[in-house]
């Protein structure tokens, strides 16, 4: 659903969709079958922005300006270390945003006292929807390498299941990175159900590795997103590496890259329909 605030933001979006419905209404969307659900990918950087300062606030807004139902998160940190205050912050943004939220923890350490949590570095999927279940899948990873992960969730949308998956792909090795997506592909690939497929995938989109990627999930910038699409870095971007991608039950009716000093990359919105069971 588009957000009914009148920020200058989603007011762009909602005239997006607008003409889109307007020119082109399948009949499951005239009948009002299929379900709006948009969708952010989001880098926040452990909540430090462009300037350094550590503010979960300030990306808190962004979040919450989006209109966004479903967020995925990458770079959280969670009783990790000093350089975010020991914050469990998956807990702290579903308070603040009151939604309902799963883990992956991708980096888990011991504490550095007894007793103290364990610290722990991964991804989060937020949702103004139920989770039903969720599940981590660790990615390959070469030796001396940081561990990533395939975080899955199955979001009760109305009268539906979809599932949400999101990625944070290495940043320093192409082929890695390629058999991480080729993980991907075998966990996620060939299921008859809704799935969207969000994260930052530290490639651009003529890599192999999107393209192995695309080759499965279509790509919901590639198909309603205006312009290059980058989102990184924030302060001068070049480079487009955060994506929303989508199984065929799926339609991408609009893409926005948002512009914040809020985190090192930008959030990419996308507003899709889903179908109803």
């Amino acid at each position: 659903m588009i957000s009914s605030a009148l920020r200058p933001r989603s007011l762009v979006i909602a005239l997006i969709v607008l003409a889109g419905l307007l020119a082109s209404v399948s009949p499951a969307a005239a009948g009002g079958h299929d379900r709006r659900l948009e969708v952010l990918t989001f880098n926040i950087h452990h909540g430090a922005g462009e300037d350094g300062v550590l503010d979960l606030e300030r990306v808190a807004t962004v979040i919450e300006d989006s209109g966004a139902d479903v967020i995925a998160m990458q770079e959280v940190d969670r009783h990790f270390s000093a350089r975010s205050e020991w914050v469990d912050q998956p807990a702290w943004f579903a308070e603040r945003l009151d939604m309902h939220v799963t883990y992956a923890a991708n980096l888990d350490l011991d504490p550095l006292n007894p007793g103290e949590p364990r610290r722990q570095y991964g991804t989060a999927i937020l949702s103004r929807h139920p989770i039903m279940d969720s599940r981590n899948t660790l990615l390959p990873m070469y030796p001396g390498q940081e561990q990533r992960g395939l975080l899955e969730a199955t979001i009760r949308v109305r009268s539906n299941t979809v599932v949400v998956a999101n990625t944070h792909l290495t940043h320093n090795n192409d082929a890695e990175r390629q058999e991480q997506a080729d993980k991907v592909v075998e966990v996620l690939g060939g299921r008859d159900v809704p799935t969207v497929v969000t994260g930052d995938l530290n490639a651009t989109p003529d890599a192999p590795e999107i393209q192995t990627l695309t080759g499965v999930w279509d790509d919901v910038w590639a198909e309603v997103g205006v312009g290059p699409g980058y989102t990184y870095d924030a302060v001068n971007p070049t480079k487009r590496i955060d994506y929303v991608l989508h199984s065929s039950q799926v339609e991408a009716r609009a893409a926005e890259v948002i512009s914040t000093g809020a985190s090192d990359h930008l959030p990419v919105l996308a507003v899709l329909d889903v179908p109803a069971s």
